[in-house]
């Protein structure tokens, strides 16, 4: 599927409007029960082939020169029993990259389809995450964060994972104090090489540069809300100066990703109609043409196979400009 290795410059980052998602103390496991109980999005099926080709590649390189597929799959709330069943359709269906998230809450039932999938460990992109900004002060959110990291090394083990791609820091501690707490317990699960790459989300500027200026690893993700529907500041070119990667969660709407209108959708599905793509393949194609990734979801293999073909046409400036002031 993934023909075409045309290297992506994505290094990319972070989002001054995430302050004020993190001022009003916004739970993600909130926002993934909200989604859930929305039912996601709903997607349209394209009839035939596209008809242009695309310059992006499926393969970002992080500033560390680490290899990114653009889309992730991203595990929501639900049991272990299906985390498995969607891990392998999201397998067999193509995806390498995937975000289990301590709060999801299925990170064994995730593992064990990686291990009983047969496919190598090496092919596979892995982010796990911990969250620990409760923790106030540099001792209490190391300790927290390093409890973090622990647990999720032992749900992980459940298929036999014994070390991460990615670890995500879901949300920075209360000052930067605490965010530097939480950065050196990263550090150190680096160190032991359980993880190769630092991630952070819902981080603003200010909350970057905190662990810029003091980290010897840099984070090169920036999991953000990013969408057609809501992409408020500079939030790619934010990220794009500190060298992260911006990568959208939400990015069909819903939750704090913003909802997409019916006129929006109808936007979107009218652009679609010249390429033979639904709403939903151009609102993620309008993502990754900004410069960022995505990570998404869904429960039928159709749509899984829908969000992965994006990469064989490409939305004009016109168009671009047109999305991108829909929110």
């Amino acid at each position: 599927m993934f023909s075409r290795w045309i290297q992506l410059s994505a290094c990319l980052q972070i989002l001054s409007a995430c302050s004020a998602l993190n001022s009003q103390n916004v739970d993600r496991r909130s926002a993934l029960q909200q989604a859930v109980a929305l039912g996601g999005a709903t997607l349209l099926t394209p009839s035939t082939p596209a008809l242009a080709t695309s310059d992006i590649s499926p393969i970002a390189t992080l500033s560390d020169g680490t290899k990114f597929p653009l889309a992730s799959f991203g595990l929501q709330i639900y049991s272990d029993d299906t985390a498995y069943k969607l891990t392998l359709t999201a397998l067999e269906t193509g995806y390498r990259n995937f975000f289990a998230s301590v709060l999801a809450g299925n990170q064994r039932g995730f593992a064990k389809a990686v291990k009983d999938s047969g496919i190598p460990r090496k092919d596979l992109f892995i982010c796990g995450s911990v969250v620990s900004n409760r923790a106030s002060g540099f001792a209490n959110a190391k300790r927290d964060t390093t409890t973090g990291w622990k647990r999720n090394m032992d749900a992980f083990g459940a298929g036999n994972i014994d070390y991460l791609d990615q670890i995500m820091l879901d949300y920075p501690g209360p000052d930067c104090e605490s965010v530097l707490g939480q950065w050196e317990a990263f550090e150190e699960m680096h160190k032991q090489g359980l993880t190769k790459t630092l991630a952070v989300s819902n981080f603003s500027p200010k909350q970057l540069d905190c662990v810029l200026e003091k980290c010897s690893v840099a984070p090169v993700v920036n999991q953000l809300p990013y969408s057609v529907a809501y992409h408020p500041g500079n939030s790619v070119e934010e990220n794009n100066k500190r060298g992260v990667l911006v990568q959208a969660w939400a990015p069909l709407g819903g939750s704090l990703g913003g909802r997409f209108s019916s006129s929006m959708k109808g936007t979107c599905a009218q652009i679609g109609k010249k390429y033979n793509k639904s709403f939903a393949q151009v609102a993620l194609r309008w993502i990754v043409q900004s410069g960022a990734s995505f990570n998404t979801q869904s429960k039928k293999q159709e749509h899984f196979k829908e969000d992965l073909e994006i990469f064989d046409f490409e939305l004009t400036p016109e168009e671009m400009n047109t999305l991108g002031s829909l929110a």
